[in-house]
């Protein structure tokens, strides 16, 4: 595996936040077969062999282990900008795989039109932006698609989506209570605007939603919540009012758990596409 250095400063909320990159592979979760076959065959990449995909802020692989372990034998530059996350990646040793440093707006990737497919899985919000489109659209060949694809679950939503009960809402207030650190993330939806507003890249987006449930215990309900930056950066006295505000949730009549005690956690995998357009 080659690495290419670039100089680039993450965003403090990055750097910091995922820093546990260990934490953040154990406890996110991986995506819906559904989803992925879809987002691949409306990128023209389902069924093709050798195809060439680049990954951009590929964190700890859980969308570049789904292309790997695919039969189409995908040929992909995983490029991540964030150590941590990159050399977890990178310790997974992914068949076809190559991991990179390198951040969207100034690939590790030389060639022009390299690439058959450009996908961003739960990153894109980070890093949407002129200089990204404009780098995605040299590095990817004619008329090929670029795809963004998120897992959301009803605690980290937009606020105009309906949660699906009252202690999922209850927590996605709560995260958009401590999100003061100016970044954008999906949920905002500035990552939109950045898309629907240029010419490289064809217009309407496409789109498409995955509804999905997870049982998951108390405890692993809380270390998935942790995997957020925000929530991830926590200390001291915040860190304990996050505590009182997950279990107070929790407390909800609408909370459905089954025989194991594991609560039902609700979510969607969204996803958009679209194609390159000639210069």
């Amino acid at each position: 595996m080659s690495t290419t250095a670039i100089s680039f400063r993450l965003p403090k909320a990055a750097s910091q936040g995922f820093q546990n990159a260990s934490a953040y592979d154990t406890h996110r979760p991986s995506y819906p077969q559904e989803a992925v076959t879809s987002l691949l065959s409306a990128l023209g990449l389902l069924g093709k062999q050798n195809t060439k995909i680049l990954e951009i802020a590929a964190g700890t692989g859980k969308f570049t282990e789904l292309l790997a372990n695919r039969e189409e034998g995908f040929n992909v530059i995983a490029v991540e900008p964030h150590g941590d996350m990159r050399g977890q990646l990178a310790g997974k040793g992914l068949k076809g795989v190559d991991v990179r440093d390198g951040h969207a707006g100034r690939l590790a990737v030389e060639d022009e039109e390299w690439a058959d497919g450009y996908i961003a899985a739960q990153s894109f919000h980070w890093f949407a932006n002129e200089e990204t489109l404009k780098e995605a659209h040299r590095v990817l060949k004619k008329g090929r698609g670029l795809g963004a694809i998120w897992n959301i679950e009803d605690y980290n939503k937009p606020r105009e989506w309906k949660a699906t009960t009252t202690w999922e809402e209850k927590l996605n207030s709560w995260i958009y209570s401590i999100s003061s650190d100016g970044q954008p993330r999906f949920r905002d939806g500035q990552w939109r605007g950045a898309l629907e507003n240029q010419q490289l890249f064809a217009l309407p987006l496409s789109e498409e939603t995955v509804k999905w449930t997870v049982w998951l215990s108390e405890g692993a309900l809380w270390s998935r919540i942790n995997t957020l930056s925000q929530v991830a950066i926590l200390e001291g006295s915040e860190r304990e009012a996050a505590v009182r505000v997950f279990k107070e949730a929790l407390q909800s009549p609408d909370v459905e758990r089954n025989e194991k005690g594991e609560i039902a956690l609700h979510g969607v995998t969204y996803f958009v596409w679209t194609k390159k357009l000639d210069s």
